[in-house]
């Protein structure tokens, strides 16, 4: 090796230490005001909230907010299951990514993790826990084969004896708990399979032409990230796993630079 190469080799693992450093920065504060968004509201809405028809249209936009909050909680786990919210600092990807699953709805890291390798390993086919082979394009028969995949006994104990816990022991409106507890994490459900799972992998025209079998969507920046925090650019998600969300945009734009050019 010359010295030209040993310079070029370190100035390179200089550089992929520094964006791994940027990236673990900017993933972790993300997640933070993610995290700690959610449980604010989570926490000022059902415990301080009154409904009146007055305060109806402001109770609407809590639960829209609590909404796209709980997608935002499942996607950085999602983050963490691909190690790419603190790169190589696996321990760091696990507790962030157990907190946020523990807090959408008592779910293991570890069991949704395996699971979501499968997913990535055989993606569109009857190996894989988040497809419907049977009923491809069959939306409700495909997201209740999606929920209870998922959702079993211990989250239903977990959230029943949270949900009691709020009402008896710490005084919460029950109304509250249902409107700003149950309703977001439910719609919160629908919204990812829709955009991070139905969309992305229904068979359709033109059909899949590589091992991924996903699509994405062409959606601006801001609706994007309304939708699912960028998770509809499945495709670049599959080919580029290790892309954190809020990189998936850049990787979506290379990729239609490279398709334009071809």
């Amino acid at each position: 090796m010359t010295a030209a190469e040993a310079s070029s080799g370190s100035g390179t693992a200089e550089a992929v230490a520094k964006d791994n450093r940027h990236q673990a920065v900017v993933g972790l504060t993300l997640a933070g005001m993610i995290i700690g968004g959610w449980l604010a509201t989570h926490i000022g809405a059902i415990f301080f909230f009154s409904w009146s028809w007055a305060t109806a249209p402001l109770g609407l936009v809590l639960m829209a907010l609590l909404t796209w909050l709980y997608v935002g909680l499942f996607i950085v786990a999602h983050d963490c299951m691909h190690g790419s919210l603190v790169p190589l600092r696996p321990a760091w990807n696990r507790a962030v990514g157990q907190l946020c699953l523990f807090l959408y709805a008592g779910f293991s890291f570890d069991f949704m993790n395996k699971k979501h390798h499968l997913h990535h390993r055989h993606a569109g086919t009857a190996e894989d826990p988040d497809f419907h082979d049977h009923e491809p394009h069959a939306f409700w028969p495909w997201y209740w084969k999606f929920f209870s995949e998922y959702f079993s006994g211990r989250e239903i104990i977990v959230i029943a004896v949270g949900v009691w816990a709020y009402v008896l022991l710490l005084g919460a409106p029950l109304l509250n708990v249902l409107t700003f507890w149950s309703i977001p994490a439910i719609v919160s459900s629908i919204q990812l399979f829709t955009f991070g799972t139905y969309l992305p992998h229904k068979p359709g025209d033109p059909a899949f032409d590589d091992r991924h079998r996903s699509r994405s969507n062409n959606y601006s920046w801001w609706m994007s990230l309304l939708t699912c925090f960028h998770f509809g650019y499945h495709h670049e998600h599959h080919a580029v796993p290790n892309a954190p969300w809020w990189r998936l945009p850049k990787v979506h734009d290379e990729a239609k630079r490279m398709h334009a050019g071809t």
